[in-house]
């Protein structure tokens, strides 16, 4: 990554206060990073480059209401390390990760503005949500983030909100459509196809026995999407594997423990990797319990066959806008 990660202003401020460069900056969770965060980060970058300043995010980890408030917390959609591939994917420069704990939470929103943004971060220009919030018991708005910023010298620019069809795009409607098991819709909020990313972990061995191989993943995410069967891509390195994943206890087996199993289409070799990331498509269907291995294995070609379909049909639309 070209991006440059502190966990502090103060780290930030060694790194570029020497230089006379100040920041432009994104404050926020950027939970999934959605359509709207990245209207927010393309705005920085654009503003940075016009200035020659650092196009900076400031953002917390964990966030804030897992300490605040933890049994209210909403499960994430990404981690953070995902979230800083695409901080840099973005075009960010640099990324303050706050760690977030009952001592910073007591800090003033006059306080937050003067230490952490006009003298740490040395900030030209915030841009943030209308909605944003910051400071003890999220005193702040950005009402008075403005009277601060005039204040203190830097320029705060409100980003409007982005609408998907008429409903605005946000971490709790991407939640609610994931959850649901409609990946589909989630991908057009997100500018991307949700993911799953963690280690492979040994399975039971039923699928090769009785039906199709899997590799079995171990998500890091906190949140999964409805038990269902899915047209998915695993990603290994710079290789793309077309898959079918299946999220449930595999009910013909009886099976309790939640498992996320990705059939690879069209590998004859057994690979092995250490690590996967799953990309999610599209919902095929629920899952249910068959009358046994050989009714399951017969769906199971046949959710193959569909995904194999899929993908016929995305190569053949992204040759044709290529040509």
């Amino acid at each position: 990554m070209r991006l440059a990660v502190f966990s502090s202003a103060q780290e930030w401020a060694a790194r570029y206060g020497d230089a006379g460069r100040r920041s432009i900056l994104a404050i926020g969770n950027f939970d999934g990073i959605h359509l709207g965060h990245q209207a927010i980060l393309r705005g920085v970058v654009a503003r940075a480059r016009e200035t020659g300043d650092v196009a900076t995010v400031l953002t917390f980890e964990p966030p804030p209401l897992k300490i605040l408030r933890p049994e209210a917390a909403p499960p994430r959609l990404s981690t953070n390390a995902q979230r800083l591939v695409w901080f840099d994917a973005a075009g960010m420069e640099a990324a303050v990760v706050l760690p977030f704990t009952m001592e910073l939470s007591k800090v003033t929103p006059e306080s937050f503005a003067e230490d952490i943004l006009a003298q740490g971060l040395r900030v030209r220009a915030v841009l943030v949500g209308e909605n944003f919030r910051f400071g003890h018991k999220q005193a702040g708005d950005v009402k008075l983030l403005r009277e601060m910023g005039a204040r203190l010298g830097f320029e705060v620019i409100i980003v409007p909100p982005v609408s998907f069809r008429g409903e605005i795009v946000s971490s709790t409607v991407i939640r609610r459509e994931i959850a649901a098991g409609n990946v589909s819709h989630a991908a057009r909020l997100l500018g991307r196809p949700f993911v799953l990313t963690g280690p492979v972990v040994s399975g039971t061995g039923t699928g090769r026995k009785f039906t199709f191989p899997t590799l079995n993943l171990a998500p890091e995410q906190e949140l999964l999407p409805a038990a269902g069967v899915y047209i998915t891509q695993m990603k290994l390195g710079s290789a793309s594997y077309d898959a079918v994943t299946n999220i449930g206890t595999r009910p013909t087996f009886n099976g309790t423990g939640l498992s996320v199993e990705t059939h690879l289409l069209g590998v004859a070799e057994e690979i092995h990797p250490e690590r996967m990331k799953i990309r999610f498509w599209k919902r095929l269907r629920a899952e249910k319990k068959f009358a046994g291995p050989g009714e399951l294995k017969e769906q199971i070609a046949r959710d193959i066959g569909q995904a194999g379909r899929f993908f016929a049909r995305m190569k053949k639309l992204r040759a044709a806008r290529a040509s």
